[in-house]
């Protein structure tokens, strides 16, 4: 599988380059992504795809700087797990739900 950068979102491609995975993160400013959706095919669910979906945006808002102000669920719980990784966070509060 592999990463690739899409408008607002990484996404995850299976070996025939079917996106399987997302994170949907649009810009709020110029130094700013909000994770708004991470979703992974139901087939590959509980193995942890997601989590490899949410290294990938931190990886990505690392290299190019930006912080990350997570309102999907998902990413916020991921990063109350990943206290090493929540160097990256933005001091905007986070939403207790997805805006979409």
């Amino acid at each position: 599988m592999k990463f690739q950068y899409k408008n607002d979102e990484i996404q995850l491609l299976n070996e025939q380059d079917v996106k399987v995975g997302y994170a949907l993160i649009p810009f709020e400013d110029e130094k700013t992504i909000n994770i708004r959706k991470v979703f992974v095919d139901p087939s590959m669910r509980g193995g942890g795809v997601a989590s490899q979906v949410m290294d990938e945006v931190y990886a990505f808002a690392k290299k190019e700087g930006l912080k990350v102000t997570p309102t999907c669920p998902y990413a916020v719980a991921w990063f109350k797990r990943k206290k090493d990784k929540q160097d990256i966070l933005s001091d905007t509060e986070a939403s207790p739900a997805c805006p979409i």
